[in-house]
């Protein structure tokens, strides 16, 4: 059956709108952690938001991977599954190999103007066929060592914040 190999990313936005207790942990630690780590440059006191910095000092970009590990306990929680992405059956199904968090703005004086972003990166799936509105897919590494053997396969309908972040075709 032929066969080409994708990557999806779900991009989880989390602000202070967000709701499950998880969600806000995430927030609080990672409102916390850049408030310090915004001390570091903002030293004259001129900039109140992450957008003003980034404008005023290339530097502060760094902002990202300073504040990431404020919430890397709270990755590891998930112990590798994708959260809120589910097959057609309702069930989690994409594990993550690597992640990357990312400051969309913030505040200094309000944490309501805080939000942040984690991009997901799953586990290569093999992707068969299209079936209407879903996608056909198993893990990469299942792997059928005759024809009568039967592969795990999950039935996906594509979300918001989901995308095909790589794909390889196989001819």
């Amino acid at each position: 059956m032929d066969q080409s190999v994708i990557v999806f990313c779900y991009r989880k936005i989390i602000d202070a709108n967000s709701s499950s207790p998880w969600e806000k942990l995430v927030f609080d630690d990672s409102y916390l952690e850049f408030r310090m780590q915004f001390q570091n440059f903002n030293k004259e006191r001129k900039c109140f938001t992450f957008a003003e910095l980034i404008r005023q000092q290339a530097d502060a970009e760094r902002l990202h991977f300073l504040v990431s590990p404020s919430v890397s306990g709270y990755i590891q929680q998930l112990r590798g599954q994708i959260p809120d992405v589910v097959d057609v059956l309702g069930k989690q199904f994409l594990n993550f190999s690597r992640y990357r968090f990312e400051l969309i703005n913030s505040d200094i004086r309000h944490a309501q103007g805080h939000q942040v972003a984690i991009n997901f990166y799953s586990s290569s799936m093999n992707w068969y066929h299209t079936i209407g509105n879903t996608l056909l897919l198993s893990e990469d590494s299942a792997e059928s060592t005759d024809e009568d053997s039967a592969i795990q396969t999950y039935l996906y309908q594509l979300q918001p914040f989901v995308s095909i972040h790589t794909l390889k075709l196989n001819p």
